[in-house]
């Protein structure tokens, strides 16, 4: 089936004589399989009878509220693609076509009044609330959508798996939207022209509406400045905090400088930062699959793998980077012996981690994980130092021929894999010099 359409109503009966019609004509029209799904809040004024006579299915919502209709007409559609809109006419069932052929563009379609091109002819005060609480949301949760509260949104179904909804009303559209850009799904915004409702009464309280996003947005928060955030990295890079833009900044400068002119890059534990985009031959890999979906959309190639056992063969690559990797997983050899393996002889092994011996980073630290919550800090489960790291490093018969920090704190390595004969000679020289 091509798409679901999700109604959540209640006592929307006159409305629904107009809009299913419509949509059925649209659909038809566009030669689109399609199931139209009316959840039911508790209507009494035959909205049930009214939407079954039309050919529509009818299911009562599982949870009250706007978020439980909405649940309960996720868990019910089969469509490949999920269309919601209210059902007082104030989507114009019309804009479905361009929505639809939006949805090469991105996971998400929105209708929106704020992008450019967008009008709401509601009431000035609505408008004007509306307008705010949209500008508000859209900084503090660093989400690049100018109308995060629209309702009117089709959905590629898999960007609406295993979201666990928390929310209980109209909240939930921001609560969608940011857990699904967090796992990495795609958000575009076509513009739209709204108008106010046809027959009935709102069931939209504007104040209460107001209160309960700006208090589901704090948790929100926490989850967009997270390791579990598909865009942590890139949006680190383009931060407004001086302090954070500068050291992401730092950090790719020096490591995008010693891995430029190689032919072939690997970026083992990618996540979605700039290192991996700004170098012409690499390959993005990591653990965590939503970071790779959110940069499907820089056309880079991309592989889903566990840094313990890296799926390439020996000698694959000129240049291997695992910048902010090896502090976040258990210790263990095999983690050094997998990129020693793919790295070809006299190949550059960049290595980046916090430099736990160093009096900047047990300052910062700790400060970082007060001001960002759920950060990189919770994550950080294996601390290195330098000569940590050059005594297991010289196991492997890697030799670190340059060392840089990033505010006397973070640590970056340039190292050179050996071959057979100078692994020979530095295994030999510690002993000669300590028999010395």
């Amino acid at each position: 089936m091509d798409i679901s359409v999700i109604l959540p109503v209640v006592n929307e009966g006159p409305n629904l004589r107009l809009l299913i019609p419509k949509l059925t004509a649209v659909f038809d029209r566009e030669r689109l399989s399609h199931e139209i799904l009316v959840v039911d809040g508790g209507s009494s004024d035959g909205t049930r009878e009214t939407a079954e006579s039309l050919g529509a299915r009818v299911v009562a919502e599982r949870r009250r509220g706007y978020a439980g209709a909405l649940e309960t007409g996720f868990a019910e559609a089969h469509g490949d693609y999920v269309l919601t809109l209210d059902a007082d006419q104030s989507h114009d069932p019309d804009f479905v076509v361009k929505m639809w052929r939006a949805r090469a563009r991105a996971d998400i379609v929105i209708a929106s009044r704020y992008t450019r091109g967008g009008v709401a002819y509601s009431d000035f005060v609505r408008r004007v609330s509306s307008w705010l609480l949209n500008g508000v949301l859209r900084r503090m949760l660093s989400m690049p959508v100018r109308d995060l509260s629209s309702g009117y949104r089709l959905y590629r179904r898999d960007a609406l798996a295993n979201l666990d909804l928390r929310s209980t009303n109209f909240e939930v559209l921001e609560e969608i939207l940011v857990k699904a850009y967090a796992r990495g799904f795609n958000i575009v915004e076509v513009p739209f022209i709204y108008f106010p409702r046809g027959a009935g009464r709102s069931h939209a309280k504007l104040l209460s509406f107001g209160w309960s996003i700006m208090r589901s947005s704090v948790g929100l928060w926490k989850m967009r400045n997270s390791l579990a955030s598909a865009d942590y990295d890139e949006r680190g890079f383009y931060s407004v905090i001086p302090i954070q833009r500068f050291w992401h900044r730092r950090r790719h400068h020096i490591t995008v400088s010693w891995a430029r002119g190689s032919s072939r890059v690997l970026d083992a534990g990618c996540g979605s930062s700039l290192i991996v985009q700004s170098l012409n031959y690499a390959i993005g890999m990591d653990f965590n699959f939503g970071k790779l979906r959110f940069l499907r959309r820089y056309g880079m190639p991309l592989v889903n793998a566990s840094a313990f056992a890296l799926p390439f063969k020996d000698s694959s690559f000129d240049c291997v980077i695992s910048s902010q990797v090896i502090e976040h997983i258990p210790f263990d050899e095999s983690l050094f012996a997998e990129m020693r393996r793919v790295l070809r002889v006299g190949g550059t092994l960049i290595l980046g981690t916090p430099d736990y011996a160093t009096i900047g980073w047990r300052i910062i630290e700790p400060v970082y994980g007060f001001l960002m919550p759920g950060g990189y800090k919770d994550e950080h489960i294996t601390h290195y130092t330098l000569e940590k790291l050059k005594e297991i490093l010289h196991r492997h018969g890697i030799a670190v021929e340059e060392a840089a920090y990033v505010a006397r704190s973070e640590l970056i390595l340039r190292c050179r894999k050996l071959d057979s004969n100078e692994r020979a000679q530095a295994t030999v020289l510690p002993s000669a010099s300590n028999a010395a």
